[in-house]
């Protein structure tokens, strides 16, 4: 949801960007966001780690989710999320290493987990911040507003305004390394 409104204003701030994606067919709507798209599987370590190599980048920002569309099936994923969380942010860090990124920014949540998976989100901001002293932790609270689950009316706290939460994720390109909660 996100990387829908912060691309184009990392874009337009000059910075060049590479947006992942698992499809082909989405290849094109990152394109249309300023991206260059990069058809790769978080869960394929060794072709992330060459395609975030060979793009060379800076700094690796990862706002990767495995969530449905439709908000009635969220429960259904809390699995593959919290998998994406785990698995995904390792393989993800090795290839920054690898690829000799100088900083680790990553999207976490501000709101408290069910015991079964509030370790693994835990394990998720320990990876993050160990990055080499200079990871960062964006911990949203519930996105609301156009191409959100909650595009009518606001869920409860904690939350923040898609658009809001894009702005105030730019501003933390260049914090210190530690947790920012973004939130209303």
């Amino acid at each position: 949801m996100i990387g829908r409104q912060l691309t184009p204003l990392l874009v337009a701030a000059g910075h060049t960007v590479g947006g992942t994606t698992r499809s082909e067919r989405k290849a094109e709507l990152v394109r249309g966001l300023g991206a260059e798209p990069v058809v790769v599987d978080v869960y394929d370590a060794a072709a992330l780690r060459d395609a975030v190599c060979d793009f060379a980048p800076d700094a690796v920002m990862h706002q990767l989710t495995d969530l449905p569309d439709d908000a009635a099936k969220l429960a259904a994923s809390r699995e593959s999320n919290a998998r994406m969380r785990e698995e995904g942010t390792h393989n993800l860090v090795c290839a920054a290493q690898a690829a000799g990124a100088s900083r680790f920014i990553a999207q976490s949540i501000a709101w408290d987990l069910a015991p079964e998976f509030a370790a693994r989100l835990d394990e998720h901001e320990r990876m993050t911040l160990g990055f080499h002293g200079t990871g960062i932790v964006l911990r949203y609270g519930q996105f609301y507003g156009p191409g959100t689950y909650y595009e009518d009316e606001p869920p409860e706290p904690p939350r923040v305004k898609i658009g809001e939460a894009a702005r105030r994720t730019m501003q933390s390109l260049n914090a210190p390394a530690g947790t920012i909660v973004i939130t209303d």
